[in-house]
């Protein structure tokens, strides 16, 4: 089998500057496997992408649009985790989960993406808990600064159970009783 390199360079935030003053980058480098399977390199960790069988692949691994959506719980996920622990109120339990609403024709891309926040903690910690998801979707969540300059980014928070704010018009319309 010959193994063909693709590198993938991503320069995530121009204006972000390294000690000697160069812009800081991320890369990403994916080694075709054969067939349709890539396995990319991230931090030092393997990450592998397929295609189902009916396309020639052999499933071995998701296909990569959703890591799209993987970037965006995990990066807007530790944000919450972690301010919420350092203002001294940690939390129980914080699912964060993603959809991609996907456009019906080629090129194939999501045109919107929604994000459920399912929180839970103490009673007495529930605003502050809204305030740190707010503070990442507003300010500090680079992935969903991007999609957010390419597609609607919605997002609901549940807390204890309990829907405490959403964006969403379909979100909204979907808990009135009709």
């Amino acid at each position: 089998m010959t193994t063909v390199r693709v590198g993938i360079a991503l320069l995530l935030n121009l204006s972000a500057q390294s000690k000697n003053n160069e812009p800081m980058t991320h890369e990403v480098e994916a080694i075709w496997m054969g067939k349709m399977q890539f396995n990319a390199l991230v931090n030092g960790h393997t990450v592998v992408m397929d295609a189902p069988e009916r396309v020639g692949g052999e499933d071995q691994g998701p296909i990569p649009k959703p890591f799209m959506l993987v970037a965006l719980s995990g990066c807007t996920g530790m944000d919450v985790v972690a301010l919420m622990r350092k203002s001294g109120h940690p939390l129980d339990r914080c699912d964060v989960r993603v959809s991609g609403e996907i456009s019906k024709a080629p090129p194939i891309h999501y045109s919107s993406v929604h994000v459920v926040y399912d929180i839970h903690g103490k009673v007495e910690d529930r605003d502050e808990a809204l305030a740190t998801v707010q503070r990442s979707q507003n300010e500090l969540c680079g992935v969903s600064y991007m999609l957010k300059k390419a597609m609607p980014v919605t997002w609901e928070v549940r807390y204890n159970g309990a829907m405490i704010f959403t964006n969403s018009t379909s979100a909204i319309s979907s808990t009135i009783p009709g």
